[in-house]
Formats: structure tokens, C-alpha cells, sequence
């Protein structure tokens, strides 16, 4: 199996322009596994780039505008000439919109008032993120943003939310519907417009869930597929050879050095792990991969996002070397 839709950026390409070069980033990953933290990172380093960024969020959390909140309290300008802005967009809320874009404001009003306009995805299977897309892509066609980012749906969600627009285009053989699913599905297909980057940890389940996620949507949606970001990579400091900790830690209390030996095991062992799986990845993935680094904090904030950002904007792509 091979990705013929890979992109592999030339040698000279920056980490963020590979990132943002179509005008819609979606980033997608198993939930857990940080989609929300590295759509955060994305924007952030954009806008610090001059660029004018839309940060579009699906879940109704308010946790991006927490993570991009910035000096001044929220989002907006960025100090660097840039501009950010975060939007949220439901289900409901994007039907209802369609409706009365479309002539059907009584049937909208209606709608909300029985609160029918909650079931309509389940009565029209995929009418919901088909409208969610369109009102994404109206944002692209507007002029007004360089870059889109979309904190998209978990990895499974992923897969019917991009395939949405072929099944109702295949449903529906005319009208407005139609005419949405089929600027939808030139959107998601348009290698030059749209890109999905899939966000993973250096950990066996998810880098087996990312692979697959990744020919899936190749093999059922045709959308371009950008460099996979690899989170949470323990990449800190060396740690020091067994005889040097012996070293340090003798005159110390037994109990306090068996459990500084504990730990610095575990981190030897985690770190192995990593290694291993970062490999496999690449060599089952012909993508060019980003790593970003493991912030040992009890909880991000919008700190934390700046560093990533810097590390982003200074890192280098992931070499071929790694896929041996």
C-alpha cells in the first residue's frame, strides 16, 4: 500500500509552510492524543508568520479560545502582524443558517422552536457535517482569512465527516443539496485548497489507528494528506549513563535512590519506545513527520502554546534517515 496523495515538502520547505500551504488545515487524531493542542500550535505560529488565520472549532468547547488567548485577553491581532480569530460552528447552527440562506426562514424558525432541527442529521444521514463543511468553505471563498485551521472530529468521526459530501451527492441528484455537496467534495479534493494533517503519539495504538486512518481516507475521501505531527515526544535533556547516576546517587538515602533509579528507567524505557514507534511510523507512512515536545504540566495554557509554536517554527522535518 502506498499514499500516492503523500506530500512531501522540498528540503528547503519549513515545518509551518508544509502546514499551511493550502488554505484549509484540517487536523484530525484519536481523541487523546492532543488535535486540539497542535490545531492551537498551527494558528498560533501562523499568525506570528503575518499570516491571517480562522481557528474553526466543531465540539463547542471553549478550550482554543482558552489556548490562544493572548496578551491582551483573547484572540485577535497577533503582536507579530498577523491576525487570529476562533469561531464555533455546530451542527444545528450551520443547518439553520443554510435554511435561511436558502428561502426557508419560516421552516428554520419552526425548526428551532420544536427543536426538530437537532434530528435532522439522523432523519438526512450526513446533511449535518455536509453543512458544517459548507459553511468552512464559504469562509475559505470569503478572501478574508489566509489560513483556515479546523479542530476536526476524532479519528473514526474523521472518515464519515469528509465522506458525508459523496454520500449525499450520490443521494441527491439535484438542488440545492446537491449543489452543496458538490462544493463541498471540490473543496476536500482540491490538493491546492484543503489538507488534512493527522496528528498521533509515539505510542503503538495510536500510530496504528493514524496509518490506518490515513489510507482511509485516501482510499475513500481523495483528500490531500499533509505532514503527520507526532505529539508529545520526550525529546528533554539526555539522560546520564547507569554509571554516572550510580554516581550521583550514592551517599543518598537507599529508598530515595531506588526510586530516582525507578524513574530514570522508566524514562530510558519510554524513550526506547518512542524511538521504535517514530521509525515504524515513518516507514509505514511516506509523510513528512513533525514532532513536537511533551509538556510535563498538569494542564496547557496559552504559555505553552507560544513555546510549541517557536519550537514549530524552528524545527526541521523529520529526516529520511528516521525510516530506518
Amino acid at each position: 500500500r502506498s499514499l500516492v496523495c503523500a506530500k512531501v515538502p522540498p528540503e528547503h520547505e519549513s515545518p509551518l509552510q508544509s502546514l499551511t500551504a493550502t488554505n484549509v488545515v484540517i487536523v484530525a487524531g484519536k481523541g487523546g492524543v492532543g488535535k486540539t493542542t497542535v490545531t492551537a500550535v498551527i494558528a498560533r505560529a501562523a499568525s506570528r508568520d503575518g499570516r491571517r488565520v480562522l481557528v474553526v472549532e466543531l465540539d463547542g468547547k471553549p478550550t482554543l479560545d482558552e489556548l490562544l488567548r493572548n496578551d491582551g485577553g483573547g484572540d485577535g491581532d497577533d503582536p507579530s502582524g498577523g491576525m487570529l480569530e476562533v469561531v464555533h460552528i455546530s451542527a444545528a447552527d450551520a443547518l439553520d443558517e443554510y435554511l435561511r440562506d436558502h428561502g426557508f426562514q419560516r421552516i428554520a424558525k419552526r425548526l428551532n422552536k420544536t427543536g426538530v432541527i437537532d434530528m435532522v442529521g439522523t432523519a438526512a444521514p450526513g446533511i449535518d457535517d455536509v453543512v458544517v463543511l459548507g459553511k468552512i468553505k464559504q469562509y475559505e471563498q470569503s478572501g478574508d482569512y489566509d489560513v483556515i485551521v479546523v479542530d476536526g472530529p476524532a479519528a473514526g468521526h474523521a472518515i464519515t465527516f469528509l465522506t458525508s459530501a459523496t454520500g449525499l451527492a450520490n443521494a441527491v441528484r439535484s438542488g440545492p443539496v446537491r449543489t452543496q455537496s458538490d462544493g463541498v467534495i471540490e473543496l476536500l479534493t482540491d490538493a491546492e485548497r484543503c489538507q488534512v494533517v493527522l496528528v498521533t503519539l509515539p505510542e503503538t495504538t495510536p500510530v496504528n489507528e493514524v496509518v490506518e486512518t490515513a489510507f482511509a481516507l485516501e482510499d475513500d475521501v481523495g483528500v490531500q494528506l499533509g505532514p503527520i505531527v507526532v505529539n508529545a515526544v520526550d525529546d528533554g535533556a539526555a539522560l546520564p549513563d547507569i554509571a554516572a547516576q550510580d554516581a550521583v546517587l550514592q551517599g543518598m538515602a537507599a529508598d530515595v535512590a531506588d526510586a530516582i533509579r525507578d524513574a530514570a528507567a522508566f524514562r530510558r524505557s519510554r524513550r526506547a519506545m518512542e524511538s521504535t514507534e517514530i521509525k515504524r511510523l515513518a516507514r509505514e507512512m511516506p509523510l513528512t513527520q513533525l514532532r513536537l515536545p511533551a509538556r510535563l504540566v498538569a494542564g496547557l495554557t496559552s504559555a505553552d502554546i507560544d513555546l510549541m509554536a517557536d519550537v514549530l517554527a524552528e524545527s526541521e522535518a523529520a529526516s529520511a534517515a528516521d525510516r530506518g
